[in-house]
């Protein structure tokens, strides 16, 4: 596995993002595509109907796993700060963002402390910008 860095941490499951989600996006446009060519009936709209069921469904499914992984990192988060952030910074903690908290996850032990107070301080929330401000990447390689 490479090396996890700013630049490559994405995850991409290609079973669903290259398989299940384009064959239910193409179920959902074909649907459409014969409702609107062979005559509007209810059998066409039930078709379309259910096609965009089953593509929200799936696409919801996806994000409740998110969901629960950026909980997770959240209460993960929160016990590494409480055993690594300084005496003045403990009683901020409940004052980070989700976003904070999982894009502050990349961060080493040596380097979260300062990086934690830079966060609050400027209120940086951009999920992005703060990864970019990782010097010393720790990956993670048990995302959903």
């Amino acid at each position: 596995m490479a090396e996890q860095n700013v630049a490559n941490h994405v995850r991409l499951f290609p079973p669903f993002h290259f398989f299940v989600l384009p064959v239910f996006i193409l179920n959902f446009g074909w649907s459409i595509y014969r409702w609107k060519t062979f005559g509007f009936s209810w059998d066409g709209f039930l078709a379309v109907l259910v096609a965009l069921a089953l593509l929200v469904g799936f696409l919801s499914a996806r994000s409740f796993a998110l969901k629960v992984q950026d909980r997770v990192i959240r209460l993960e988060e929160r016990l590494r700060y409480q055993r690594l952030l300084p005496a003045d910074l403990q009683p901020r903690i409940g004052e980070f963002t989700v976003g904070q908290l999982v894009s502050l996850r990349f961060a080493g032990d040596a380097e979260l402390p300062a990086l934690a107070r830079r966060v609050l301080d400027e209120k940086l929330n951009e999920r992005k910008a703060i990864k970019q401000l990782v010097k010393n990447w720790n990956p993670d390689y048990l995302r959903a």
